[in-house]
């Protein structure tokens, strides 16, 4: 999320701001519905409102629950879901309402529904004692299931590169950013998501430090995702996560807690994030990777895998 003051490093304003400014796309495509609503099919569950979610359930064991950021979707993690899979952990994704491969209603796109879809795909899959991973955006949404659902089914939780506990300033938030820069990536999101999505993927990689190693691959899977997400997806959840108060969901959550964040996260700053979110949990590991962008899950993808398994086996 870029803080006041980083266009000054010459970036244009969507490209240096939060991950979730990443644009949004368009998706005609409709998705068939199924009909067993509240029961999941291989890689699909009827939301109460009617909404199709779709997932990935991949494997037996302990189950991790990972939620993705924006405007990604489930695959965005399976180099941590493989990884894991292959450790003997049952791995679960989903696609959040209007992202990915899910369906694009009209509403929905508030953290208490991102939390009431996660809990009802829990329950459906009547998961227990599940570690929760949050990324960017997810953060948020782990928090916020926490805090309306309880922990009863859960055993852990993890943020990476989260966007908790609150990122906009307001009188007691002075370090946040202006609600205009949030109005700013909107304002974007209408004109050209497609080069918006594209374009973000400089500073959210770090790619724009000299001497970095450019992934177009990478870019090119950025841009993907995000031109999948729904066009109400990509301009409501940019107000969702910027306007929505973490701070008193974190402050429930007594299970052990790993929040791992990248010095040089140039969407999500480092000071007004993970430092904060690991103050208000009780006993959070913080883990800072020197130098690391808002993308660890891909270009620091081995020592964050090895990272969330020694939580896991902890």
């Amino acid at each position: 999320m870029a803080l006041p003051g980083a266009c000054s490093r010459g970036l244009p304003p969507p490209a240096s701001a939060l991950p979730l400014l990443a644009s949004v796309s368009s998706a005609d495509a409709k998705t068939p519905t199924p009909t067993n609503t509240g029961k999941p099919t291989a890689d699909r569950l009827i939301m109460k409102d009617g909404t199709s979610l779709y997932f990935k359930d991949w494997g037996t064991g302990p189950a991790v629950v990972f939620s993705h950021g924006y405007p990604l979707s489930s695959d965005a993690w399976e180099d941590q879901m493989f990884f894991l899979l292959q450790n003997g952990y049952r791995v679960i994704a989903h696609d959040r309402r209007g992202f990915g491969r899910s369906s694009q209603p009209s509403s929905g796109y508030d953290y208490d529904t991102f939390a009431d879809d996660l809990a009802q795909l829990v329950g459906a899959l009547d998961l227990r004692e599940a570690t929760f991973v949050g990324h960017s955006m997810g953060g948020g949404e782990v928090a916020r299931y926490v805090a309306r659902h309880g922990q009863s089914r859960v055993a852990k939780v993890a943020f990476v590169s989260s966007v908790t506990p609150f990122l906009l300033k307001t009188t007691t938030n002075p370090n946040g950013a202006p609600k205009k820069l949030f109005d700013t990536f909107r304002a974007a999101v209408q004109t050209n998501r497609s080069q918006w999505n594209l374009d973000v993927t400089m500073p959210y990689y770090s790619f724009n430090r000299p001497g970095a190693h450019v992934s177009e691959g990478l870019r090119e899977s950025y841009w993907r995702q995000g031109q999948m997400t729904g066009f109400l997806a990509a301009y409501h959840a940019l107000g969702a996560f910027s306007e929505t108060d973490f701070r008193d969901d974190l402050k429930k959550i007594t299970v052990p807690a790993l929040v791992v964040h990248g010095s040089d996260d140039q969407i999500v700053p480092l000071e007004i994030s993970a430092k904060l979110t690991a103050g208000l949990i009780p006993h959070a590991k913080l883990i800072v990777y020197e130098g690391g962008s808002h993308g660890l899950l891909h270009v620091d993808k081995d020592r964050l895998n090895a990272d969330l398994l020694a939580f896991l086996r902890g």
